[in-house]
């Protein structure tokens, strides 16, 4: 296993931060076009076109530790969900608000791993992730109650990433320490959540799911980009959790807000009001605290006494 290295796992989540809400936007995007099953299906679809030729590529083998094969299904249960949660509240929500919203999922991940996986949490985390969680609470929208039901499932989304980083990080722990073995999961996983999604989205179509499809170039290369940016922003959470305990990384997902509000801004014109933008403040500022920190830890000799 490979040894932490939390300021290079932070790095890597500050990129999934700016990538994830990319390929939100996206899906808001199309989602007044296609299906919400058909968008996950076409998701998870270019993740495996795109991956699998790159492991046979690299001969690394499609071969899994003993043991892991339950891990990678239930984990890629878990992203089938996530991402179907997701997609389905942006058709109803403002991306910063659906961000705002899924942002119980720090804090939800900052519990799981100090009571299940035993990872050690420091006051200054601990602080860090609270103030963080309370800036979301200032961004959501002072019309959210008036949302209704569909404002439930950015809650369904931080459940279950949270349960799907804990799994991760439980299977980082045994993987083989070579870098592209994350490039194997995700392709395993792309695999089997294209054979879960097939038959799911021909029922669904049946079952009388709407699917209003206008094919053209654009949207052609937005459903791509929907694909390569999703499987990109894994990729850099996969490899965050490998060098960096869940405790240490949840922090920094808060930046997502910030990154999602200028998103929503670019493409929809959506503003938060000024409540918000002062809970944008604070989550930067809490994020920008736990990167600061973690670049002087990971600078401390080996033998100084652990400071959190």
């Amino acid at each position: 296993m490979l040894p932490d290295r939390p300021f290079f796992g932070v790095m890597l989540m500050l990129a999934f931060c700016v990538l994830a809400p990319l390929g939100d936007g996206i899906a808001k995007l199309l989602g007044d076009m296609i299906a919400v099953s058909v968008l996950v299906l076409v998701r998870f679809v270019v993740q495996a076109l795109i991956l699998v030729p790159l492991v046979a590529w690299r001969g690394h083998g499609f071969r899994l530790p003993p043991g892991l094969l339950g891990w990678t299904v239930l984990r890629t249960v878990l992203h089938i969900l996530g991402i179907g949660f997701m997609f389905s509240a942006l058709r109803f929500l403002p991306l910063a608000d659906a961000l705002a919203i899924a942002f119980v999922m720090p804090f939800l991940m900052l519990l799981l791993g100090y009571f299940v996986m035993g990872e050690q949490v420091g006051t200054h985390r601990m602080v860090a992730c609270a103030v963080g969680f309370g800036g979301t609470l200032l961004v959501i929208q002072p019309n959210f109650a008036a949302v209704g039901v569909p404002a439930l499932l950015p809650l369904g989304v931080a459940m279950v990433f949270a349960l799907f980083m804990m799994v991760t990080r439980r299977i980082a722990r045994v993987v083989d320490p070579i870098t592209l073995q994350a490039i194997t999961l995700q392709a395993i996983s792309g695999v089997q959540a294209t054979a879960v999604m097939i038959p799911l989205a021909l029922l669904l179509s049946a079952a009388g799911e709407t699917v209003v499809f206008a094919p053209g170039p654009g949207t052609w290369w937005l459903l791509l980009a929907l694909g390569g940016v999703g499987t990109l922003a894994h990729l850099c959470m996969t490899w965050s959790l490998r060098f960096a305990p869940a405790s240490t990384v949840a922090p920094m997902q808060y930046l997502e807000i910030p990154f999602g509000t200028a998103i929503g801004w670019l493409i929809f014109a959506d503003l938060p009001n000024g409540l918000a933008a002062i809970g944008i403040c604070i989550t930067v500022a809490a994020g920008l605290y736990i990167i600061l920190r973690e670049r002087r830890l990971s600078k401390s000799p080996p033998d100084a006494p652990a400071v959190v």
